[in-house]
């Protein structure tokens, strides 16, 4: 488990990484805002210390430590928790031939290519008076730029409160979301690029892959929708009403995301449709050919079929150039029948 503790006021701001819960009171400062991030919960007994520390519902607690379940706010006598899901990229490199699940990059055999995954994360996020906590399930966040401007006292942010600061910190959240989702869209240009050009096998199963993860991102960002729409309907959960209006604005940005979302599986639907009328049409022209192919051979098969009986008594049988004027009225046959089929543009 990671802690960190940032402390600031209007005047001053310090960030400090601690070892574990009990070094909290040592740094914990009443007069300021104090923002307690703790980056990874497997360690269920630290957790039920923040707890314990805090005197966090037991409720609270199994809800840090249940990442599955879907965002959520609620609020208590002493404080206020709301959970979000968070979209971080995580990137690597790997053989194609592992075969990669959640890649949106083009697979090459036995060459070391570099591949990006959207993993899912839970954010949750405990308010008090002048204390905020957040709890992330796994390292790297899209707070790094927030805390940076907290030192450097850059924006509003040192001069409001933990309401203020939870708004924040949820826009940014909100903005990986579209930086994800933008990410997406080259990807599906790709797609859509190839889609006329290509036969290959994993094509659809890429876009596949692609569609699940566009569900998965909707399945993590719908509820957030509802959430904040709570929030603008709850007095009780943010203590000023200036933040009305920008919770208001989050929840059309998420609107807007989730309307993207929608648009970009049915755009795939629409790719997957015309490589399918490609691979069509190319099955189709292979037919084409192999038809009049078959059909040019069934005359030449017939008239083959008749010479090659073994009968003693045969019209022409011994007659010593009827090899060549059979064969020449095979080719004859041939060239009529492909001079036909031309002119009545079957293949």
């Amino acid at each position: 488990m990671d802690l960190s503790i940032l402390i600031y006021d209007s005047n001053s701001a310090r960030l400090n990484h601690l070892s574990g819960v009990n070094e909290l009171a040592q740094y914990h400062d009443d007069s300021k805002i104090s923002w307690i991030n703790v980056t990874g919960i497997d360690e269920i007994d630290s957790i039920k210390q923040f707890g314990d520390y805090f005197n966090l519902h037991p409720l609270t607690v199994e809800d840090i430590l249940h990442t599955k379940l879907q965002p959520k706010i609620e609020v208590f006598e002493n404080y206020r928790y709301l959970s979000v899901k968070t979209i971080q990229r995580e990137k690597r490199f790997q053989h194609s031939n592992e075969g990669s699940r959640g890649s949106f990059f083009r697979k090459k055999k036995n060459l070391p290519e570099k591949i990006e995954e959207f993993l899912i994360d839970q954010v949750s996020i405990i308010i008090m008076k002048n204390t905020l906590i957040t709890f992330q399930e796994m390292p790297g966040d899209s707070f790094n730029d927030l805390r940076k401007k907290i030192l450097e006292n850059i924006g509003e942010i040192r001069k409001s409160g933990t309401d203020y600061l939870t708004y924040v910190i949820i826009d940014a959240i909100v903005d990986e979301y579209f930086l994800t989702i933008n990410h997406l869209e080259e990807d599906i240009e790709d797609f859509e690029d190839r889609s006329a050009k290509t036969n290959d096998e994993t094509f659809i199963d890429e876009i596949q892959d692609t569609k699940k993860y566009l569900l998965q991102i909707k399945r993590a960002i719908s509820p957030l929708r509802d959430c904040l729409n709570k929030i603008t309907r709850q007095e009780n959960f943010f203590q000023t009403e200036k933040l009305k209006p920008f919770v208001q604005d989050l929840s059309e940005h998420i609107n807007h995301a989730l309307i993207t979302v929608e648009n970009y599986r049915e755009w795939l639907s629409n790719i997957m449709e015309v490589n399918l009328s490609v691979i069509s049409y190319q099955t189709n022209n292979v037919m084409k050919v192999l038809t009049v192919i078959s059909t040019i051979f069934i005359p030449l098969t017939f008239i083959a079929g008749i010479y090659g009986m073994n009968f003693d008594f045969m019209p022409e049988l011994r007659y010593e150039l009827s090899y060549f004027i059979v064969l020449g009225i095979m080719g004859f046959i041939g060239i009529v029948m492909l001079v036909y089929f031309k002119m009545h543009r079957w293949f």
